[in-house]
């Protein structure tokens, strides 16, 4: 999993007052759980960009004026109209303590059901896991090369190493519809029999 490191300040003044103030000089308000106690901090905003703004799952190294904490980030609030990052929740990683995180999929291979004219549908963009931060991968991959028309993966059929998937073992992540143009094709095939 690849670290993004982010130098930050403590929050001294809280409140709204304080807040607003922050946030008009482009600052993000933060708040740190998991640790003996929570820490709030804030940081400027285009510190964020390559932590918020990709597809990618990051390990952050926080450095709050000299402390450093190992985090995950868990939650983040954007404005409603302007879009900009109001606030983020991270939780601190231990060596010795699981977390769970969403993590994204990664399909892989071409699907024998997509070249015979089916439609690769995927249902989950992301899974949820359990385990030590130093095991997450950057992203779960699934091939889907065996995969015909009408076949699906779900999350039962999928093993990795060092972590769980904690969703539904019965939920579908990728199918294989059928489409006309699959119809078509294999009752061209039939009456060529």
């Amino acid at each position: 999993m690849k670290t993004i490191e982010i130098q930050a300040k403590l929050r001294k003044e809280f409140g709204k007052k304080g807040a607003t103030a922050l946030r008009n000089d482009e600052n993000v308000l933060c708040e740190l759980y998991g640790g003996k106690e929570n820490v709030h901090f804030y940081a400027h905003e285009n510190t964020f960009k390559s932590l918020v703004y990709t597809p990618d799952v990051h390990l952050v190294s926080i450095d709050i004026e000299g402390a450093k904490y190992n985090a995950i980030m868990k939650d983040i609030q954007f404005h409603p109209v302007t879009d900009k990052i109001l606030h983020i929740d991270f939780i601190q990683v231990f060596d010795d303590k699981p977390v769970m995180m969403n993590i994204p999929v990664k399909i892989e291979g071409a699907s024998a059901g997509v070249k015979a004219g089916g439609k690769l549908k995927i249902k989950r963009r992301s899974l949820k896991i359990k385990g030590f931060a130093k095991n997450f991968p950057e992203h779960l991959t699934i091939d889907i090369t065996n995969l015909g028309i009408g076949d699906s993966i779900k999350i039962g059929d999928l093993t990795y190493d060092n972590i769980e998937i904690i969703d539904n073992k019965r939920t579908v992540i990728i199918t294989v519809a059928s489409t006309r143009n699959s119809q078509k094709e294999g009752g061209e095939a039939e009456a060529a029999k």
